[in-house]
């Protein structure tokens, strides 16, 4: 399935996309696809919903697309997760996940506008494999224990503010968890759709321009033991967003550093996971 949210925001209705393309209304079956639908079972009955043929098809037209799951408890950051972008930043290979957490604030809708925040002038992309967290985790005990703890996938992207992050603190939460730095979306994909995760290729462009073009299978630590990893050390819960790391063709490794600005548009997408689009503005 593909679940989303449309409307403004903060009153996005739920809804699920047919195979055949259609937009259909999941409002009268829950309020909202948040953590509590996720922990309550809200995928098996969506599912049931959709294969009954009753749910009603909504009028898109119009509709701003929010992120496809309401506002995270946390996001949660995996960074250096690609040999070739720990390469391009001149970092070493991590021995162990770099973990770090995101503002889940910074979480907004596919095609939202970003804000280039005041004073920046490092404002960078990163197109991310975002997992979404279905049920509790908690020390999982196994790869297969953290598979079944995942609700879903989408696109993701993790902007970032080179300067904010590297140069002025010693934690990067400064240049991660700007206002408007994480849109998600446009849609929720649960696992049974995608198959491996492993298997998706990564694309983003700025102003028309390829600049990054990775896979997933060339990630150094996999999306089970990253969920398996993290449950070892903080309890995910339903709702939750891990952005698992970006593959290389950043502005900071790129001759001449051509970091955004205002009226810049970055388009990314991954495969099965559908695409993003967004203009950035000043703050």
């Amino acid at each position: 399935m593909k679940l989303l949210r449309l409307g403004t925001p903060g009153a996005e209705r739920p809804a699920v996309r047919a195979d055949d393309g259609r937009t259909l209304d999941l409002s009268g079956l829950t309020a909202d696809i948040d953590g509590a639908f996720l922990a309550g079972g809200g995928l098996d009955r969506a599912r049931a919903a959709l294969a009954s043929g009753g749910l009603p098809e909504l009028e898109t037209a119009g509709l701003r697309t929010g992120a496809p799951v309401a506002r995270p408890g946390k996001v949660v950051c995996v960074g250096l997760n690609y040999r070739d972008h720990a390469e391009e930043t001149g970092a070493a290979i991590p021995e162990r996940p770099v973990v770090f957490m995101k503002d889940p604030g910074t979480v907004v809708g596919p095609y939202d506008e970003v804000l280039v925040p005041r004073g920046s002038t490092k404002t960078d992309w990163e197109v991310e494999l975002a997992v979404v967290i279905g049920t509790r985790a908690r020390y999982l005990d196994s790869l297969e224990a953290a598979r079944d703890a995942i609700a879903g996938y989408a696109v993701s992207h993790d902007v970032s503010e080179r300067e904010f992050q590297l140069e002025f603190s010693p934690q990067w939460d400064l240049g991660k968890s700007c206002e408007t730095f994480n849109p998600l979306g446009p849609w929720l994909v649960t696992p049974d759709e995608i198959g491996d995760p492993q298997a998706l290729g990564l694309r983003l462009s700025v102003n028309g321009t390829p600049r990054q073009s990775g896979h997933s299978k060339d990630m150094i630590f996999q999306v089970p033991y990253l969920v398996w990893y993290l449950s070892q050390y903080m309890v995910l819960e339903p709702g939750d967003v891990i952005n698992t790391g970006t593959p290389a063709g950043v502005a900071l490794g790129l001759p001449g550093t051509p970091y955004l600005r205002p009226g810049d548009t970055v388009e990314l997408e991954i495969d099965g996971l559908g695409g993003q689009r967004q203009t950035f503005a000043q703050g």
